[in-house]
């Protein structure tokens, strides 16, 4: 299984959570396979969308981060009704192509205007042949040259 280049969003987040074989061969699960007990205890937000941008997995770390319940985000699309601030080319623009061409891997930052608790982040979205599905990652970080919304 192939899901792109490897772009390392930051020192928590490690190749064996986003891809099923790391550098050093050893086999991990993709975000996308893992149960919400797993899900929760990475050390970063994960998101995992269907094509639509429907919220299919979202754990703990996320719904700190957002100040978002996992409860009223799951069935909820991301960009329209969980983070309005995504829906726009920079950051929904690039989920759109990626999933018309099932394939897509970028990392960007990006910087979440929430009223409770405003957020600059890095994002990586992949998509996922082996469950046709989009992960966004967001790892809390400080930036200098955020994307606005």
């Amino acid at each position: 299984m192939h899901f792109g280049e490897l772009l390392t969003i930051s020192d928590m987040v490690s190749e064996e959570h986003l891809h099923p074989e790391s550098a050093s061969g050893v086999s991990a699960d993709p975000i996308d396979t893992l149960t919400p007990v797993e899900l929760d205890a990475l050390p970063f937000g994960a998101i995992q969308l269907d094509d639509a941008g429907t919220i299919l997995q979202y754990n703990n770390y996320e719904s700190r981060l957002a100040g978002v319940e996992r409860s009223r985000a799951i069935g909820r699309n991301l960009f329209t009704d969980i983070a309005p601030c995504t829906n726009v080319q920079e950051f929904r623009g690039h989920f759109a192509k990626g999933v018309a061409r099932r394939k897509l891997h970028i990392q960007f930052q990006y910087h979440f205007a929430f009223k409770q608790n405003p957020q600059d982040v890095t994002v990586t979205l992949y998509y996922s042949e082996l469950s046709k599905s989009t992960v966004s990652v967001r790892a809390n970080t400080r930036l200098t040259d955020s994307i606005r919304s």
